[in-house]
């Protein structure tokens, strides 16, 4: 999530249709900011090359087709840009 502070307003760095979020390979390194969910989440990727995912005070883990993860709530995390547009499926 970044603050667009011309407008005012909370731009996220993906899109969503339903509970597959895509992050662009275009998308802003910077807009990829450490944060947490409120809620827990199980991720299982669906396409993308060159994506990671880091933990709070853990090494990024690189992110494959199929991969499955569980982030539980108030897990500090951050996505690490890829080469390709990354598709994730949020449950």
């Amino acid at each position: 999530m970044v603050y667009n502070t011309e407008k005012g307003t909370i731009v996220n760095p993906y899109s969503n249709k339903g509970n597959i979020r895509t992050f662009s390979k275009d998308v802003d390194p910077m807009e990829l900011v450490w944060h947490q969910d409120k809620e827990d989440r199980h991720i299982e990727v669906l396409d993308g090359e060159g994506w990671s995912i880091q933990m709070d005070n853990q090494l990024p883990l690189v992110l494959s087709k199929g991969d499955r993860i569980f982030i539980t709530e108030g897990q500090v995390h951050r996505v690490l840009k890829g080469k390709t547009d990354l598709k994730i499926k949020i449950n």
